[in-house]
């Protein structure tokens, strides 16, 4: 029986034993839970933190995009460029410059509407015409780098004509 009891006695004190392992064990798995958590807590501010300040230098740089974008779809430059662009281009340029009018845009509507007419009526007179239409195209792009360089450059010989003759424009 003595037997019996010791192994006992040990067995108790084995599970004993056990249970205080098993206790410390678990505080110390507490304990580093706790402490990760905080450290999650802190990461998750810090994350929080960064993703404020780079939403705001976001909304700094999208504001300041918009208002350079403004300002070059303002700028008379880009209406007398897309101006020489065919008539279509032309058609657009002075719906952009009803908008927002400028004084170089414009200028250049009035140069391109008087190119167009010229070459649109030049076209219907055979061998003489279009020798005059490649007339054009050089006065076309005399005009194009003069808008291209954003100085008001009449078209040689007829560019005052135009401007007065289109003055609604």
């Amino acid at each position: 029986m003595s037997d019996k009891k010791n192994l006992s006695d040990d067995l108790d004190d084995m599970l004993g034993d056990a249970k205080d392992g098993a206790k410390k064990a678990a505080d110390k798995v507490s304990g580093k839970a706790s402490e990760l958590a905080d450290d999650a807590k802190e990461l998750a501010g810090e994350a929080k933190e960064k993703a404020k300040e780079f939403a705001n230098e976001a909304k700094e740089t999208a504001a300041e995009f918009a208002d350079d974008a403004k300002e070059v779809l303002s700028d008379g430059k880009n209406v007398a460029i897309i101006a020489h662009i065919t008539l279509i281009g032309w058609i657009i340029a002075l719906v952009m410059n009803n908008g927002d009018r400028s004084e170089l845009g414009s200028f250049y509507i009035r140069q391109m509407l008087g190119l167009l007419i010229l070459s649109l009526v030049f076209m219907f007179i055979p061998v003489i015409g279009w020798i005059l239409n490649i007339l054009i195209l050089v006065l076309w792009v005399l005009s194009l780098i003069g808008a291209l360089s954003g100085e008001k450059k009449p078209t040689p010989v007829l560019g005052e004509h135009f401007q007065n003759w289109f003055k609604g424009l």
